[in-house]
């Protein structure tokens, strides 16, 4: 039989309780701070949407405990500086849910707002009652850099600094790909760079689409269709030239077409 949720939580308050005792705790455990564990919280983050990915629920069970652990991590070190506990938080985001969904838990008629209009409506109050000045404040900076650009152009948007149509940013596309090739040095080119990658996530963002969930997709391909150029060329490709490898590559293709008519 299951332990009940709240024993099992308590187990591990205690058991990070015990890492962090500074006379019997773990050395590792003891010289961390927010800073130090933070890249383990976004690596196990990405761990999750790796298992949802991969359909693994044994895989996501674990990873899902190792992303709370990071919570409890936090919150424990929080809580030996004086700042917040464990319950803090908890109370934190169930105050959160509730008031983001008045509709739900209170009296207020919303009727005639989509849910993601109550949502952003919600989250513009609670930035506003933080002290937020622009419509950019609260997007957080280490975000996935393509996932940055998608949220600062959609807040941009939501006051009116967007073009109508794709035809806006499908011509921006055009014009950093030409500055990009004009680029004179080095830190040129970098500038541009940067340039043509919000411009083409803008481009994406226009026809509705998910540049973040876009490119996960492509890259899932690129790898799928490369690994099937090296089975094909019997292991490896290093001893193929750029024309047999493009061919391998068509080959590919092919088969992935021949296997969807099937």
């Amino acid at each position: 039989m299951p332990v009940p949720s709240t024993t099992s939580l308590a187990r591990l308050l205690e058991i990070m309780a015990r890492l962090r005792d500074p006379d019997q705790g773990c050395e590792w455990d003891l010289a961390q701070d927010f800073a130090s564990i933070a890249p383990y919280t976004l690596e196990e983050a990405y761990e999750v949407a790796d298992a949802i990915a991969r359909v693994d629920m044994p895989a996501l069970r674990e990873e899902l405990g190792d992303l709370l652990l990071q919570v409890v991590f936090h919150s424990r070190m929080a809580e030996e500086a004086g700042h917040f506990a464990f319950a803090d938080v908890a109370t934190a985001i169930a105050d959160k849910m509730e008031s983001r969904h008045p509709h739900i838990f209170g009296d207020t008629d919303q009727a005639g707002q989509s849910r993601e209009e109550r949502w952003e409506n919600a989250k513009a109050a609670e930035r506003a009652a933080k002290g937020a000045t622009s419509a950019l404040d609260g997007v957080a900076l280490a975000l996935p850099a393509l996932m940055r650009a998608e949220k600062l152009q959609k807040r941009a948007a939501r006051v009116g600094f967007d073009w109508p149509d794709p035809s806006g940013p499908a011509a921006k596309v055009v014009e950093e790909t030409a500055e990009l090739a004009e680029a004179t040095d080095d830190a040129h080119r970098f500038e541009e760079a940067g340039d043509f990658l919000f411009a083409a996530a803008n481009l994406v963002r226009a026809y509705g689409i998910d540049p973040e969930e876009a490119l996960r997709h492509a890259n899932a391909k690129f790898e799928r269709r490369f690994r099937g150029m090296e089975a094909l060329a019997g292991g490896s490709l290093a001893g193929l030239d750029l024309e047999a490898q493009e061919a391998l590559w068509q080959d590919v293709k092919a088969l992935e077409r021949k296997a969807k008519e099937t």
